[in-house]
């Protein structure tokens, strides 16, 4: 295991994440990873590694970390607002969506835009932690996996594959990510909308929610119209995967997210479909979900569409100087300095 990131500063709730841990619902055990996939999956493209390298997910405030190896390359990807400020560089901020080489002893803190719930954090070649059940994702609930099971802490130590980042130039993407925050999250009614009545299946789809600060990656609860069941809402528990939608007997919606229990007791009028999974990831508290609900063919080939528009961004990774001047880096720039003494 090579040293390579010194935790200064942990952030508010910042954990080692992959794909997730499969093929053990059976057993209770949740599929956890990246509640933002597809973030998951850019920042880990732009500073070239493989599928299923294990990279930072950052939820609040962002983590304020040192190199201790020779050097480091990392990408952050989140909210456009959001990049890295390195201490003591004249390029000072390095914003979301693009690689940089960071040199043992730099420090650079995290500092997330107000759009994103939760932004990634890659690192050249992953992070290295042991392998729990084939994956490398933190539960913290039950508190294995990741880095001891937990957030990350001041004065932790992340370990990496590489103790150097070679020199090369550095990539960005060539369009800005589209967060889609206010797109309908589609969903595919069921498998227990019969438990409910025609009203409730009405104001799922046609109102509007809130999500509430007392959502985490267990599950998102939502503000809104109540949902009338038809009479009891508990059910025989049966299996639950991310994206289920259970009407306890507060009437109120919770989506399951990636740490979500395996089972569960509550109808389940709807499933959100699961390209629009991340899209409703990196939306936090405070901001609204509409729904719109889509057949299960048509979700085949959303999910398809949405497969190959993430290959084409992926493909179309370019060098940091084919795209120019950087406003993001002007705008955290001191571009007038003293005071200027002028006649009209």
């Amino acid at each position: 295991m090579i040293p390579v990131l010194k935790v200064i500063a942990p952030g508010f709730h910042t954990t080692i994440q992959d794909e997730g841990r499969r093929g053990f619902q059976h057993v209770g055990v949740p599929v956890s990873g990246a509640l933002d996939r597809n973030g998951y999956l850019l920042s880990n493209a732009l500073v070239g590694n493989a599928p299923g390298a294990a990279c930072l997910e950052i939820i609040g405030t962002g983590p304020e970390l040192e190199v201790v190896g020779a050097s480091v390359r990392v990408a952050l990807i989140g909210s456009a607002g959001g990049g890295l400020e390195i201490a003591g560089r004249d390029d000072a901020f390095v914003g979301s969506g693009r690689t940089v080489r960071l040199a043992r002893g730099e420090i650079a803190r995290v500092r997330l835009g107000g759009d994103a719930f939760c932004s990634y954090l890659a690192i050249e070649a992953g992070f290295d932690v042991p392998l729990c059940l084939n994956s490398r994702s933190t539960y913290t609930r039950a508190r294995f996996g990741g880095f001891s099971g937990r957030p990350l802490q001041g004065g932790d130590m992340l370990h990496g594959f590489a103790d150097d980042a070679a020199s090369r130039e550095e990539v960005t993407f060539s369009a800005p990510r589209d967060l889609a925050l206010d797109q309908p999250i589609r969903v595919v009614l069921g498998p227990q909308d019969d438990y409910f009545t025609a009203l409730a299946i009405e104001e799922l789809l046609q109102g509007s929610y809130i999500i509430s600060p007392a959502s985490d990656r267990m599950g998102f609860r939502l503000a809104g119209p109540e949902l009338e069941h038809k009479s009891d809402y508990n059910i025989v528990s049966d299996s639950i995967v991310g994206g289920s939608i259970q009407v306890p007997g507060s009437k109120l919606p919770i989506i399951l997210m990636a740490d979500a229990q395996t089972t569960g007791g509550y109808p389940k009028i709807a499933t959100v479909i699961s390209a629009d999974l991340p899209v409703l990831a990196v939306r936090g508290g405070g901001r609204t979900v509409r729904f719109q609900a889509v057949s299960r063919e048509d979700a085949e080939r959303i999910s398809r569409a949405e497969h190959q528009r993430l290959t084409k961004m992926i493909q179309d990774i370019r060098p940091e100087s084919s795209k120019g001047i950087s406003l993001e880096a002007l705008y955290h720039q001191n571009l007038i300095d003293g005071v200027v003494d002028a006649k009209v």
